[in-house]
C-alpha cells in the first residue's frame, strides 16, 4: 500500500526520529557497561485485560515487576492504556487506579497523553483475547491492524515515530499481516512481534549454533489451531531458521485432516524418529494412539525455497506441550527439546519477551527479525486456509520472505537485572 504524499515527504524526518534515541555505542553492536537507566514511558493498547491474560503477564510486569510481587522490573513506566473491550473479569480499572494510570478513549490519546505530541518512547500492542468474531478458517479477528493503523496515524499526524511491539502473530489474515508489515517498514518503525516460546525455557537445551547443518525436523503441538499453531510455527522456525544458508521463506503450504493427515503419517511424509524423539519430551500418553486420543488433529506440511521441509503436527488433547525434534548432520539419534509456558512466578517466559521489548525500547532497533513472525503467521494464515479446501497446496510465492537470523537469547539467559543497554550474549 502506497503512503500519501505529505506522509512520504516526511520520511526522512521520521528516520531521524526514530534514530535519536539510539546509544552511539550500539551503532555497531558495541557493548555498554552495565549502568542504571531512566525508564523509558510507554504506552499500551489492549483488547481486554484480566488477570493471567496476555496484557496482564506482560503490561503487569512493567507495573509491579518481573515476578509482579513489587519487585524489580523493566526499565519501562507506563503511562496510558487503551482497552478496547472491558467484561465481567477485568482489572483494568483496578491496575489503573492503583497504579494512577490513565485509560483513555483513543489510541492517539494514549500516544500523546493528550497532548500535540508523541510523549512515549515505545507501545505495545496486545490484542489477545476478549470477545472478537471468528473468520470462516476459524481464525479470531482480534483488531491488531486496526491497532497498528491507529499507532501509525499518530505517528504521521505529529511527526514522530517510537519503537511498537505487536504480541502474537501479524493479522490475522494474509492481507491484513501483510498490510502491517508494508506500513511499518514504509515509515521505518522499530518492530518486533510474535510469541514468548522462542525466548522462554526449554527442556533440555541442546546447543543449536547459527549456521547448523539441520537436515530434519518435525513438531508436535496442541490445542487450537489458530491460537496455538502460531505457537508451533514459532518453536520450529526460531530453530530452522539457524540453519546452514540462511532463511529464504517458504514456497508452498498444504494442511491435512482425517485420514489424508494419517494416511501422510504412514507414508513417511512425518520422519518416525522425528515423531518418536518430540513425543518423548511433552506430556502424552504412551499407551494411547494419537489416532484415537488427539481431537481434530492436523498436520502443517510446508516446503522451504531452499528444498527444507517443515511438519507442524497438531495433537489436540493427546500432547500438554510444544515438543521439536530435529535430525543434525553427523548425529545417529535426533535431538529434541519441549518449549516451556511456565505459570510461576507469574508466567517467567513473558518476562524474557518483555525483556527484549525492554531492549527494543531503549536502544531503537529489534531484537530479533519481525520477519520470523511474518513468515509464521503467512504459513498460519496458508493452512488454514488449506484444510478448508480439502488439504489442497497452495504455492506461496508472497512467502519467500528472506532474512538473517540473530543469536538472540533465550530463558533462562539474560539476565532480567540487566541494562537494556548491554548486548546480550
Amino acid at each position: 500500500m502506497s503512503l500519501p504524499d505529505e506522509a512520504l515527504n516526511r520520511r526522512s524526518f521520521l528516520q531521524q526520529a526514530a534514530a535519536g534515541s539510539l546509544a552511539a555505542g550500539l551503532l555497531h553492536g558495541a557493548p555498554i557497561a552495565a549502568a542504571p537507566v531512566s525508564p523509558r514511558p510507554v504506552a499500551a493498547i489492549l483488547t481486554h485485560y484480566f488477570n493471567g491474560s496476555h496484557a496482564d503477564v506482560l503490561v503487569g510486569k512493567i507495573l509491579e515487576g518481573w515476578k509482579k510481587d513489587g519487585g524489580p522490573g523493566p526499565a519501562l513506566t507506563l503511562k496510558a492504556m487503551y482497552v478496547d473491550q472491558f467484561h465481567k473479569d477485568d482489572v483494568a480499572r483496578e491496575m489503573a487506579a492503583k497504579h494512577n494510570i490513565p485509560i483513555v478513549d483513543t489510541i492517539e490519546e494514549a500516544l500523546t497523553l493528550g497532548g500535540k505530541s508523541i510523549a512515549v518512547d515505545g507501545v505495545l500492542s496486545i490484542g489477545e483475547h476478549g470477545y472478537y468474531q471468528s473468520s470462516k478458517k476459524g481464525q479470531t479477528l482480534y483488531p491488531r491492524r486496526r491497532f497498528l493503523h491507529a499507532i501509525t496515524q499518530a505517528f504521521e499526524k505529529h511527526g514522530r515515530v517510537v519503537p511498537v511491539f505487536n504480541d502474537k502473530h501479524l493479522g490475522p489474515g494474509w492481507d491484513d499481516l501483510l498490510w502491517m508489515y508494508r506500513r511499518v517498514r514504509e515509515l521505518k518503525v522499530p518492530f518486533m512481534a510474535g510469541s514468548s516460546l522462542p525466548v522462554g525455557f526449554r527442556d533440555p537445551d541442546p546447543v543449536v549454533p547459527l549456521g547448523a547443518e539441520i537436515e530434519g525436523a518435525l513438531v508436535v503441538g496442541y490445542s487450537g489451531l489458530d491460537i496455538y499453531g502460531l505457537h508451533a510455527l514459532e518453536c520450529l522456525q526460531c530453530l530452522v531458521e539457524r540453519r546452514r544458508g540462511g532463511e529464504r521463506g517458504v514456497k508452498r503450504v498444504r494442511c491435512l485432516t482425517g485420514d489424508a493427515l494419517w494416511h501422510a503419517v504412514d507414508g513417511g511424509v512425518v520422519d518416525r524418529d522425528l515423531l518418536r524423539a518430540a513425543l518423548a519430551v511433552v506430556p502424552h500418553d504412551p499407551n494411547v494412539d494419537p489416532r484415537q486420543g488427539a481431537q481434530d488433529p492436523a498436520l502443517f506440511q510446508f516446503d522451504y525455497v531452499d528444498g527444507f521441509q517443515g511438519r507442524v503436527l497438531m495433537l489436540p488433547a493427546y500432547v500438554g506441550g510444544n515438543g521439536v525434534a530435529l535430525r543434525l548432520r553427523g548425529q545417529a539419534e535426533p535431538v529434541a527439546m519441549r518449549f516451556e509456558e511456565r505459570t510461576q512466578p507469574h508466567y517467567p517466559h513473558f518476562a524474557y519477551l518483555l525483556k527484549g521489548i525492554e531492549r527494543m525500547i531503549h536502544t531503537g532497533k529489534p531484537s530479533y527479525p519481525v520477519e520470523r513472525t511474518l513468515l509464521t503467521s503467512g504459513v498460519l494464515d496458508r493452512a488454514l486456509t488449506s484444510r478448508i479446501e480439502e488439504g489442497r497446496w497452495i504455492e506461496t510465492p508472497e512467502l519467500e520472505v528472506g532474512y538473517t537470523p540473530v543469536d538472540y537469547p533465550h530463558a533462562p539467559h539474560p539476565d532480567l537485572l540487566a541494562s537494556p543497554l548491554e548486548t546480550l550474549k
